[in-house]
């Protein structure tokens, strides 16, 4: 599988970014951590690639300011799977194919599972309480 994270650059899109100089334990999607007090970070509306015209989303998502850090893009991010997540998988016209709960532990396994469906283009990790976009995930 291939990792998507989002560059901090992405934030520069966004007028209504807002520069946070400390704001500790938050889901980082460019190097896919949580931060850690006194990192700067962007706060800004996202729009994943993945769905496509009623089903594109925006919503908030943070970055640091400037990433230092780059994740590895070839495994799943451990430290923003300990909570049980939602998984939503993608068609190549960007409509919504399915939606599931996914506890931690089992991630490698559902995602394998939704890409055996030939019609699965991508994966969006997402928040179970606020339903936030974390990373994207397609075929290697």
């Amino acid at each position: 599988m291939r990792i998507h994270n989002v560059l901090p650059s992405a934030a520069l899109s966004d007028p209504g970014r807002e520069y946070r100089a400390s704001e500790p334990d938050v889901p980082l999607r460019c190097c896919l951590r949580k931060s850690l007090a006194d990192e700067p970070v962007w706060l800004f509306r996202y729009s994943p690639p993945f769905g496509k015209g009623p089903y594109s989303e925006v919503g908030p998502v943070f970055t640091h300011v400037e990433c230092a850090g780059a994740p590895s893009l070839d495994r799943l991010p451990v430290e923003l799977l300990n909570n049980t997540r939602i998984l939503r998988s993608y068609n190549a016209a960007g409509q919504i194919v399915d939606g599931e709960v996914v506890e931690p532990g089992s991630f490698d396994r559902v995602i394998e599972g939704l890409f055996n469906d030939p019609s699965i283009e991508a994966v969006q990790v997402r928040s179970l309480s606020h339903g936030c976009f974390y990373f994207g995930v397609t075929r290697a």
